[in-house]
């Protein structure tokens, strides 16, 4: 039975009293009120039918929950496992968090609620091996739903997040410089990236290390920024990561890498995707586009963004209200690139953006005095215009490709309105090579 009001010690006491005993522990239909918790190695802990585990909505309430990486100033977790192996956590109940309780506003004209400054993740597995998250549902999260930071051989599978889809830097799943991640069959809904790979750096401003050996298939997402996203923190590097037969529905961005810290990112597969890309409001990055692959020095004088290569789209079909970008701004560069058998009907959406957008860049990072915005998210210039966001050189395609190197198209097909629409691009495919530097 479910004990009333603050549960926190107790659930506590009992998740290390079976964790050391070998033991599982089952959470009982009914809803169970807690503050942060430690999740030891060992600890099989279930969410039976109709178990609620619900997190208090104050910050302060996690501070003993400290994470090494921190995120748009959070370094606390709700749930937190650190230096520990062997934890599974199952069943069919679910996680409440306090999501509602972190916004302190709304901008119209961005389509965001305004976050408060600190906001607690909700799952943290810390340096982590031989980890489980199977048949839970996750909803209402403040921060970043579930986040794998430097683990080893995890599997996450028919897990769902529903989230606010409004409520910025609310990713779905993150795989943090990990390797040996199985994401399958979950589905996620929210207004950040869905499921995303990035390798963070530590304090002291050093990579972690490297993330490697990445499968996230079978899902569905939805998403206000970008469904399945490498980036963009790129501080290592990362390898060896396969996307395949998975579902996009709803989401800005379908696809997208983003290189910006110094690791290579290389041998990535994006193998049957179908996908809707629909434009969203300025405040998320990107507009409409069905894939994005760019690189941008935004630290350039002490580190460049790393190269971008062997890079396969293949067999991927639906629709976008944007476009198809490969730009490589940065020096180190885009190559070998193969898109195959990908066959996208285009659509004028009702934003009619026609931009491609180069976020994030150093205007985010070293905003001036008096910019408006919400820096780690958009910068506005002294017109008032988000800085990042282009124009499309006469008008927009359905594929731009700028200072790719080896870029192979091979049964690529773009379904277009006929007459074109006002600020489109009379040519489907638009290549330009030598194109200078602007957000480097």
């Amino acid at each position: 039975m479910p004990m009333s009001g603050d549960c926190t010690t107790a659930l506590q006491d009992a998740i290390d009293a079976v964790a050391a005993a070998g033991v599982p522990l089952e959470l009982g239909a009914g809803e169970h009120r807690s503050g942060a918790l430690r999740l030891p190695s060992g600890l099989d802990l279930r969410l039976g039918e109709g178990a609620v585990l619900r997190f208090m909505p104050e910050y302060e309430t996690y501070h003993a929950n400290q994470v090494e990486v921190t995120a748009e100033d959070s370094n606390t977790a709700m749930m937190l496992a650190t230096n520990a192996g062997g934890i599974r956590i199952h069943g069919s109940g679910r996680i409440e968090a306090p999501g509602p309780s972190f916004i302190t506003g709304r901008l119209d004209d961005m389509g965001t609620h305004i976050p408060a400054k600190q906001r607690p993740r909700v799952l943290v597995m810390q340096s982590c091996t031989d980890v489980v998250l199977e048949g839970f549902s996750i909803h209402a999260a403040p921060m970043w739903t579930i986040h794998l930071v430097d683990c080893r051989r995890v599997r996450v599978e028919s897990v769902s997040v529903d989230n606010d889809r409004e409520m910025p830097n609310t990713d779905g799943i993150v795989i943090d410089t990990c390797e040996d991640v199985l994401v399958r069959g979950c589905k996620i809904a929210t207004a950040d990236d869905g499921v995303v790979l990035k390798t963070s750096q530590r304090a002291d401003g050093r990579a972690l290390g490297r993330c490697r050996n990445i499968i996230v298939e079978k899902s569905s997402i939805e998403s206000r920024s970008c469904a399945l996203k490498i980036g963009t923190e790129t501080h290592g590097d990362i390898e060896n990561i396969r996307f395949v037969d998975c579902e996009v529905e709803r989401s800005n961005r379908a696809i997208g890498i983003f290189s910006r810290d110094g690791g290579h990112i290389r041998n990535v597969v994006f193998r049957r995707i179908r996908l809707e890309a629909r434009e969203t409001p300025d405040g998320f990055w990107g507009s409409g586009e069905a894939i994005t692959v760019n690189v941008v020095d935004r630290r350039r004088a002490e580190r460049p963004a790393g190269r971008v290569e062997a890079i396969v789209f293949e067999d991927i079909e639906g629709s976008m209200e944007g476009a198809v970008n490969l730009v490589a701004d940065g020096r180190a560069g885009i190559g070998n690139v193969r898109l195959t058998r990908v066959w996208i009907h285009q659509v004028d959406g009702p934003l009619r953006g026609h931009r491609y957008d180069m976020r994030p860049t150093h205007f985010d990072l070293t905003p001036s005095a008096d910019a408006a915005g919400r820096a780690n998210a958009w910068v506005k210039d002294a017109e008032g215009k988000v800085i990042g966001l282009v124009a499309y050189p006469g008008g927009m395609p359905s594929l731009f490709s700028s200072n790719v190197e080896n870029l192979v198209l091979e049964d690529v097909r773009f379904d277009r309105p006929s007459p074109l629409p006002a600020g489109w691009n009379a040519d489907a495919i638009v290549i330009r090579e030598s194109e200078p530097s602007v957000w480097s």
